[in-house]
């Protein structure tokens, strides 16, 4: 497989995976670990997956703590390809800080956002996928990758498809993006065939993305441009950019007024959002699985997950579904029903000054 002229892939690395504390942290960020068991990290699995399609022209942004564990997980990378946040901003700076700095890089650059701790089993659907979408996205769309729902599933986010996009057969206009659904509401978009898995992934040239941005948000936009052409400014600037995720800076104002095509792709994805993701990714449900330290783990008529990492022997008895994620300063015991909670243990250890344990 060969690169794609002009085709640049950025990488955005970030966030702390509170559903999975206290595993992922915001020290140890998901992305930096082997979670699928196959030697190598989401965040390195992402890379393998994307340099066929673009060769060097990669982009990593990342929080500045974060930065020297990246280099070192990526040494075929150059240093400067891996950019830090002074502090977090959420998706639309970094990835628009990246895009900006393609724009004055490569006149004819086509770029590609793809987060760093997705799972896709069958890297050559995604590379079709991907080249289907660069053909739009060199036609001036802002373009996005929808996924085939498998479920009705509460834990994403969809995009709500309309008519047929006459140059570009298969490609549909993305009309709505919808924010998580309850599961009932997820069912009745399933039964209409219209709606896909919002896996935040999206392919534009520079400019298109970042004028987009500046229909909404013009000071945003024009900050990005300014870091981008003075670097010294990053400090001054990035203060005062806004939080903001991409979907809300420029996807859904742009699919509001018809700006945003959808590439339907079929391969399997995940986002391990959950230990019940995790779960579902590394075993069968009849089992007990096993991360780390297999020998320190008992199982009897039980199964579930267990993260082995504190040393201590962890037995589980007479349990169905169950988590237990064992770390030398903290232990989790839930079930993957609860799965999605995790994330308020995280708000009330935050509300009580343990930000060690974050």
């Amino acid at each position: 497989m060969s690169a794609i002229d002009h085709f640049w892939a950025v990488i955005p690395a970030g966030g702390a995976g509170t559903r999975l504390w206290p595993l992922s942290r915001s020290s140890s960020p998901k992305f930096l670990h082997d979670l699928l068991g196959s030697g190598r990290s989401l965040l390195q699995g992402t890379y393998d997956r994307l340099s066929p399609l673009v060769g060097d022209r990669l982009l990593v942004v990342t929080g500045s703590a974060h930065r020297p564990d990246v280099v070192a997980q990526l040494p075929q990378l150059a240093p400067e390809a891996v950019l830090a946040e002074p502090s977090p901003r959420d998706s639309m700076a970094a990835i628009g800080l990246a895009a900006a700095l393609i724009e004055r890089r490569d006149p004819d650059a086509i770029i590609g956002s793809f987060a760093a701790d997705h799972v896709i089993p069958d890297p050559s659907a995604f590379a079709a996928a991907v080249r289907t979408a660069i053909a739009v996205a060199r036609d001036d769309w802002l373009v996005t990758l929808g996924i085939e729902p498998t479920s009705p599933s509460p834990a994403f986010g969809y995009i709500r498809l309309g008519d047929q996009l006459a140059a570009h057969h298969g490609v549909q206009i993305a009309v709505e993006f919808v924010e998580k659904p309850s599961a009932t509401i997820a069912a009745s978009y399933l039964a209409t065939g219209r709606y896909r898995w919002n896996a935040g992934m999206f392919v534009a040239r520079p400019g298109v993305l970042l004028d987009l941005l500046a229909q909404s948000h013009p000071y945003f936009a024009a900050a990005l441009r300014a870091i981008a052409e003075a670097p010294n400014r990053l400090a001054e600037l990035w203060p005062t950019l806004p939080k903001m995720a991409l979907d809300h800076a420029v996807a859904e104002p742009a699919a509001a007024v018809g700006q945003v095509a959808c590439v339907p792709a079929s391969f399997r994805w995940d986002d391990v959002g959950d230990f019940d993701a995790l779960a579902a990714l590394r075993g069968a449900p009849s089992t007990t699985t096993v991360i780390g330290d297999r020998d320190s783990v008992v199982s009897v008529d039980a199964n579930g997950l267990v993260v082995a990492g504190s040393g201590r022997l962890v037995a589980i008895v007479g349990l169905d579904d169950v988590v237990v994620v064992d770390t030398p300063d903290a232990l989790l015991v839930t079930t993957r029903a609860h799965a999605q909670e995790v994330k308020w243990v995280v708000d009330r250890i935050k509300d009580a000054g343990r930000d060690d344990l974050t």
